[in-house]
Formats: C-alpha cells, structure tokens, sequence
C-alpha cells in the first residue's frame, strides 16, 4: 500500500531553519505531484508548496515565499522542504501529499502522510 512518511520536525527558535523529508513507498513516486500542506491548532490544513512530478515546476504559498524551498529526489522516492528564517506563524503540523495533477487544494491529493510537527518559539 502507499507510504508518505514525514520526519524532521521539531522545536526552533525564530529565524531559524528545518528541513522536512518525506519518503514514499507503494507507487510510481516519479509519475507524482508532490506537495506540503500544513495545519495549525483549530485552523483549516493550507498549502504550503508543491513541485511537479519531474521537479520542473515549483509552487509556493505567497507566505513562505523566499524562505521555503521544495525538492524532490525521484531516485530515492523523497521529496524535502528547507524551512529557512521560520517564524512563529509557521508553527503547524507539516503533512506531504501525493496528487497526479498540480494543486493547492487539499482535496485533490490521493495519498497523505501521517505529519511532523514544526514548532517555532519566538
């Protein structure tokens, strides 16, 4: 069956950095859209960022712009989040997510992992 799971999570102070991984098992990870979706205590799951199957194409929520960066490793089935000059609004559950066609909605991804949380500290 498929596997998303997150690791990398955990406690930073603002203005620090994370990176995210999340390793996929049980699909054709090079034919997927990967994304990162976030959720915060008693707010809806947003997105984050997304890169394409072949790592061409890249998106970013306008609030992580210049400080996020998405990739993706096909050979090792892995797609990575660097979280540089974080804040304390970025504190979140962090989920990856698994979509055959590029998108910032929640509901049109396939697969999800469990999540990592990120916690900033001000």
């Amino acid at each position: 069956q498929v596997q998303l799971v997150e690791s990398g999570g955990g406690l930073v102070q603002a203005g620090g950095s994370l990176r995210l991984s999340c390793a996929a098992s049980g699909l054709t990870f090079s034919t997927y859209n990967m994304g990162w979706f976030r959720q915060a205590p008693g707010k809806e799951r947003e997105f984050v960022a997304a890169v394409s199957s072949t790592g061409g194409r890249k998106y970013y929520a306008d609030s992580v712009k210049g400080r996020f960066t998405i990739s993706r490793d096909n050979a090792q089935n892995t797609v990575y989040l660097q979280m540089n000059t974080l804040k304390p609004e970025d504190t979140a559950v962090y989920y990856c997510a698994a979509d055959h066609f590029a998108s910032t909605r929640p509901s049109e991804y396939d697969y999800w992992g469990q999540g990592t949380q990120v916690t900033v500290s001000s």
